[in-house]
């Protein structure tokens, strides 16, 4: 059958587990399925149309079968929640989401509140009881149909509504209406069909969009991939103060600490999160406030980490007290917190990962990245005197650089930059992969600067509240200031932000820094070596303890057998042996490589 005609709702049987079918379902389709199908997790319903389908609308245009799958699935969907798109009395909404193989958060296009109209308002209005909430939802949705499916610049839908009450929103979304239709040369679609398609087409446009682009070459992706589309039932974080959505990791992506750890905003929608726009609040507002919705989201958090043998990342949203998840994903992490996550999960008992595997997972690189957030963290504060802000610290390691104000800017610079922004967005990702570090004044710790910061590994501020930014320049409230080329320094454990550049400490105080502050790091080098299974003559088992520079890393590596090393009168290993065939030589050298003193000795099991 051609992917053209094939879509897949998430409770689809494929005979294999979903999250096998990321290439096919792409990773948020996979996620849904997965815990819709595996874990049977509060998912709202909805269909996957496959990455394939992307290809062939990149090749050919809209697939010609596609219009009667989508119509099945949509009326599939509208029985399963009662309701039905277009229905002026009780419509049915969708959202609409990008899913690509490789995580790429921010990047493609959303599309949120589909199937709202200028009647369909009425009819949400009247089911909810609550004309704020409809016309909430309806402005949301033209302002996001416009910038994403038409190409209506966000400048041109600067309005605000005169107050806060259900008739100042309906006359501010008639304004924005308007402004669409001047600023495009059309108007909003009325027909929510017609919305669906135009919706589905922007998501596939926005595979190949610059932002994208730019964002694939810096993670080295395919551009040739494509993404899914997943269409799902709304379900409403703006509707009232039991409601609310976030994101949270189950782990603290920034120190690897072993609890929940995200950001959560009442009486909003997802968007509204990651965009850095708006002050969120730690997750511990809804265990505070709706401890039942907590517990449940934490014994949730639990069961995806075990499913996945690692650390996830959830969107969820409340709806009036009821918990849905929206989408699960592997945790992008810093490299300190890669190093205690791999650790800590080795000595899970419900997760048990192989030493092999927790190796596998922190390569030399990021090894040596954890090691320069260790340099970073236990550095000397600065000069109170020159501390410009303390924002909050999103992704560790301290870093200094001259102030740029966009992201043009830093990416044409060729020293190091520090990209200082109000927020960051999608737009801004070629700026900030030149970038040596990131600081904003909005924002929160999974907002999109955060998050994109955490997975290049670049020390990252955020929410720095006192700063603003003036005619290019920085000003702190504490009456300090840096213009756009001034050198800054920020560290992302601390949230610190100062003037000038604060040096580093020597590097020899490293070793100490490690024992305090991650020996987790000390166990997964010691796990790092190559291992092979050669026998000795009596078959006992051989190891070889490398002790780094006085034991400040101890690493055993079983196996490299006497048969690879002459062995001198005192029984210690002196050489390779000059019959060492060529591939092992490599490989036994490189379980000794970096170990200028190493003192090699047998230890006999």
């Amino acid at each position: 059958m051609r992917s053209g005609s094939t879509i897949y709702a998430f409770d689809h049987d494929h005979g294999v587990p979903a999250r096998e079918l990321v290439d096919l379902l792409g990773g948020k389709g996979a996620g849904l399925a997965e815990m819709t199908s595996a874990l049977g997790a509060p998912v709202p319903p909805g269909f996957t149309i496959p990455v394939p389908v992307c290809r062939e609308f990149a090749e050919a245009g809209w697939p010609g079968q596609l219009d009667m799958a989508l119509a099945t699935h949509v009326d599939r969907l509208g029985r399963l929640m009662g309701r039905r798109l277009g229905d002026p009395a009780d419509p049915l909404l969708v959202a609409v989401r990008s899913g690509a193989p490789a995580s790429m958060p921010g990047m493609l296009d959303t599309v949120l509140n589909l199937g709202l109209n200028n009647e369909t308002v009425h009819g949400l209005a009247e089911r909810s009881a609550d004309r704020w909430f409809a016309w909430d939802s309806y402005r949301r949705f033209v302002t996001m149909f416009a910038t994403t499916v038409m190409g209506v610049t966000p400048a041109a839908l600067e309005l605000e509504p005169a107050d806060d009450t259900p008739e100042a929103l309906r006359a501010h979304v008639n304004d924005l209406l308007e402004a669409v239709r001047r600023e495009a040369g059309r108007p909003i679609p009325q027909d929510p069909v017609v919305q669906l398609r135009e919706a589905i087409e922007a998501v596939f446009r926005s595979w190949n969009s610059h932002r994208a682009r730019a964002y694939r070459e810096k993670e080295r992706l395919d551009h040739r991939v494509g993404t899914a589309v997943n269409v799902q039932a709304m379900v409403f974080g703006n509707r009232g103060p039991d409601s609310g959505t976030g994101v949270v990791f189950t782990r603290n992506p920034a120190t690897g600490e072993p609890h929940p750890y995200g950001d959560y905003l009442p009486r909003a929608q997802g968007e509204d999160v990651v965009a850095g726009t708006t002050r969120t609040m730690p997750i511990a507002h809804l265990a505070e406030h709706q401890p039942e919705v907590y517990q449940q989201l934490v014994a949730l958090l639990r069961r995806l980490e075990v499913h996945y043998r690692d650390v996830c990342d959830v969107e969820f949203t409340v709806e009036e007290g009821q918990l849905w998840l929206l989408q699960t994903r592997i945790g992008k992490r810093g490299a300190v917190a890669a190093v205690r996550i791999a650790v800590d999960l080795v000595d899970d008992p419900d997760i048990r990962l192989t030493t092999q595997e927790a190796c596998e997972r922190v390569p030399r690189e990021l090894r040596e990245h954890a090691r320069q957030e260790i340099l970073a963290r236990v550095s000397p504060q600065g000069q109170d005197e020159r501390l410009l802000a303390i924002g909050l610290g999103a992704s560790p390691g301290r870093v200094s650089g001259r102030v740029v104000l966009t992201s043009d800017e830093a990416a044409d610079a060729e020293d190091d930059v520090i990209l200082v922004r109000s927020e960051t967005s999608p737009e801004d990702v070629a700026g900030m992969a030149a970038s040596a570090g990131i600081l904003t004044t909005h924002g929160g710790l999974v907002s999109h600067a955060a998050v994109v910061a955490r997975g290049w590994h670049l020390p990252a501020v955020v929410g720095a509240q006192e700063l603003t930014l003036d005619s290019g320049v920085v000003r702190s409230t504490r009456g300090l200031a840096a213009r756009a080329g001034d050198v800054i320094t920020i560290d992302g454990s601390t949230g610190h932000v100062w003037q000038g550049a604060v040096e580093p400490p020597a590097s020899r105080q490293l070793d100490h820094a490690i024992g305090d502050e991650l020996p987790q790091l000390l166990r997964l080098e010691s796990w790092t070596a190559p291992r092979t299974t050669p026998s000795t003559p009596g078959d006992k088992t051989m190891k070889i303890a490398v002790d780094r520079d006085k034991c400040t890393a101890l690493g055993i590596c079983e196996s490299l057998a006497p048969e690879y090393f002459e062995v001198n009168e005192e029984g210690e290993l002196a050489m390779l042996r000059e019959d060492v065939p060529a591939d092992r030589r490599a490989l036994v050298e490189g379980a000794v490589a970096g170990c200028p003193t190493a003192a090699l000795r047998l230890l006999q099991a």
